[in-house]
């Protein structure tokens, strides 16, 4: 998953991860550029990377109590982390008796590139394919795509729907029908095996010089987080009965969950007092 760590990714993590201060205290340029370049950015890739997200007002530049250059998150931006965090850190167990969203949507032909961006969206929130035009997903999804249709003003083309499958053929057959599995799973052992040595080394007491140990927690948790955060959104959180038994999602999980309690607030004391100096 190494293609997945680009300069705006990185961005993007690092302030889900530790740029949401209660203070909303804006993160300095010349710390940013510090943090990234901990996880192999160099400064030219930061400097655009961070352009980029301003330009689509993600970021807004503020100066610090200081008077650094600096940037804080927008409020858009905010609502996306906080909607992510739901999806990257709670990870309920899906039950089949909580039933299915349905969502049917249709677009006229003078404005197809909504139609695009609606297939995208959804497909990018976990639904699965059950017809044309016709989108699935576990019934916990409901709320949190009633919000992003609307911030996208695309619910004026969509009905949302809740049910239970009711046949003909079995749901686990229709399940492997509507999403690609394979695919799916694929993913899961791609971040297994990225991550699960580095959670294998921090068990054993072995991740680097001792002197390290902040930045080494620092880098190995923003890169297992950006890996990471990508795959609640690709694997909707299927009831167990409904995949294949050597599914790997569970350990995946586990194997974040392990890292995220291990080495998020170690990575602090690299991250705090620079910033709070800033």
């Amino acid at each position: 998953m190494a293609d997945l760590h680009t300069p705006r990714s990185l961005i993007v993590t690092l302030y889900g991860a530790y740029g949401r201060a209660p203070d909303d205290a804006p993160l300095p340029v010349a710390e940013l550029i510090r943090l990234l370049e901990a996880v192999g950015v160099d400064a030219p890739s930061a400097r655009s990377a961070v352009s980029r997200l301003k330009r689509r007002g993600l970021l807004v530049p503020e100066r610090t109590a200081a008077g650094a250059a600096g940037y804080v998150l927008s409020d858009e931006a905010r609502q996306l982390l906080d909607d992510g965090d739901r999806r990257i850190y709670a990870r309920p167990a899906p039950l089949l008796a909580d039933g299915w969203v349905l969502a049917v949507f249709t677009v006229p032909e003078a404005e197809r590139h909504k139609r695009h961006l609606l297939r995208s969206r959804l497909g990018r929130l976990g639904f699965g394919t059950a017809a044309p035009g016709v989108w699935i997903a576990p019934a916990r999804l409901h709320e949190e795509t009633r919000h992003t249709l609307e911030r996208l003003q695309l619910s004026p083309y969509v009905d949302l729907f809740s049910g239970r499958h009711l046949g003909f053929e079995a749901t686990a057959e229709a399940v492997a029908r509507w999403w690609d599995l394979p695919a799916i799973a694929g993913r899961h052992e791609e971040f297994l095996a990225a991550h699960e040595p580095v959670l294998r080394r921090w068990e054993n007491g072995t991740p680097g010089a001792a002197g390290d140990a902040p930045r080494d927690a620092y880098r190995d948790y923003l890169l297992a987080l950006d890996s990471w955060r990508r795959l609640p959104y690709a694997d909707p959180g299927l009831p167990a009965e409904l995949l294949p038994e050597d599914w790997p999602g569970e350990r995946s999980a586990e194997v974040f969950a392990r890292l995220h309690a291990r080495l998020r607030d170690a990575g602090l004391a690299f991250v705090q007092p620079p910033v709070s100096a800033g």
